[in-house]
């Protein structure tokens, strides 16, 4: 018995639940009914994931009790429009952990980057392109992939991993679970928060029409806006002050000339980290 259940506003949206206790990929199986031909508004959902994976094929580890979620749609736009819906998720995962952790013991939205380890209340922000933090730790991450379809429509996997009892050990940068931030829940409950806090963010993203009102929910629970960064691009580094993420989701980097640099894709690194290296 997996004991996933979807939220009120999922089910009165319309969509369905697989979920299983364990299983290799979520995002595998959501491309898998994508390439059957699947017409999306599914969630797959599992406790514990043997084979997951992150960005740049990297492994997801994903212990016992912590959440893997992947969603299969398959919206009617471009391939560079449904590429936001990364941000769509961030905002989403953002308000399903505001809607089940108490007033007072978290703060959404964080103005730095490495938060105050141990502190309280815990600094949980969204972080570019694909992460959420606490505390400065990596405390969950979001996978998009698609998949054309056999009738040639593209579908688009939204893939969530939440660290809930553990963080995964052994990794080159800091994890944190919420069990860690004293903040017990069941991967069941984030679910359900996260599968109504979807429907509200996909329906502020309007088939793309919303993108500018995403991403303004996106940058007002951001973090490192206004601090030291440094951004790796395949060995490139790029340093400079965070300066906003544009209409397009990139990242833009003041540099020290303060020209302006606009960034698609790369590892990100702040304050500390940033002023060290980003190798």
């Amino acid at each position: 018995m997996t004991g996933f259940y979807l939220g009120e506003g999922a089910r009165t949206a319309g969509y369905r639940l697989v979920s299983f206790d364990t299983v290799g990929s979520t995002n595998a199986e959501a491309l898998r009914a994508a390439s059957e031909g699947h017409n999306g508004g599914v969630w797959f959902v599992t406790r514990q994931q043997t084979a997951g994976r992150g960005r740049r094929g990297r492994a997801w580890q994903s212990p016992v009790g912590n959440l893997a979620a992947s969603l299969l749609i398959v919206p009617e736009v471009e391939p560079a429009v449904a590429a936001t819906l990364g941000f769509v998720a961030g905002v989403a995962l953002n308000k399903a952990l505001s809607a089940i952790l108490p007033e007072g013991v978290v703060k959404v939205g964080i103005d730095g980057a490495d938060g105050e380890a141990g502190g309280s209340p815990a600094r949980i922000a969204l972080k570019w392109p694909n992460d959420l933090l606490a505390d400065g730790a990596k405390l969950a991450g979001i996978l998009l992939e698609a998949s054309k379809q056999p009738d040639g429509r593209h579908a688009i996997v939204v893939g969530i991993g939440v660290n809930v009892v553990a963080a995964p050990q052994g990794l080159p940068y800091p994890a944190v679970s919420l069990a860690d931030l004293g903040l017990p829940r069941d991967a069941s409950e984030v679910f359900e928060a996260l599968s109504n806090a979807w429907v509200e963010s996909f329906s502020t993203w309007r088939n793309g029409q919303g993108i500018p009102e995403v991403l303004a929910q996106w940058r007002a629970g951001a973090a490192g806006i206004g601090a030291e960064v440094a951004v790796n691009r395949n060995g490139d580094v790029v340093r400079g002050i965070f300066e906003t993420i544009d209409e397009a989701g990139r990242l833009v980097v003041r540099a020290q000339d303060q020209s302006l640099i606009a960034i698609s894709a790369g590892d990100v690194h702040f304050g500390a980290t940033a002023s060290v290296g980003a190798g």
